[in-house]
């Protein structure tokens, strides 16, 4: 399993939203180098109580993110431009941050506001 990975059930993002988003954290922190080798859905979601599918459909968020490179039954690894990737994803969040701050909204609001444009790109 991966250090750290666990899902909040107080968290309001979905389970696959919370495994996408500490990934991410891992590979921009350097806790997930490029090349590193993920744990099988089925790993994955025994260790975090989860279903499969749940986990499967994490990696194929990333996987078209650019995040995460599938290779068949060698595994799911690390891709090579993550670290870029997850560097410009937390200055695009820094970013509207910054730009919604003053608006009067709460952070349950803001990140549902973010989730739903998301979910329409």
């Amino acid at each position: 399993m991966i250090a750290g990975l666990r899902i909040d059930p107080g968290d309001t993002a979905s389970p696959y939203e919370q495994i996408c988003r500490q990934i991410v954290a891992g590979t921009t922190a350097g806790e997930l180098p490029p090349g590193t080798r993920l744990p099988t859905v089925r790993a994955l979601a025994t260790g975090l109580g989860v279903a499969p599918g749940t986990v499967a459909k994490a990696y194929t968020r990333l996987e078209q993110a650019g995040v995460v490179q599938g290779r068949g039954r060698a595994g799911t690894f690390i891709s090579a431009g993550s670290q870029e990737s997850g560097a410009l994803a937390v200055q695009a969040a820094r970013t509207f941050a910054e730009q919604t701050r003053d608006l009067g909204l709460g952070a349950d609001e803001l990140l549902a506001i973010a989730r739903a444009a998301l979910e329409n790109v």
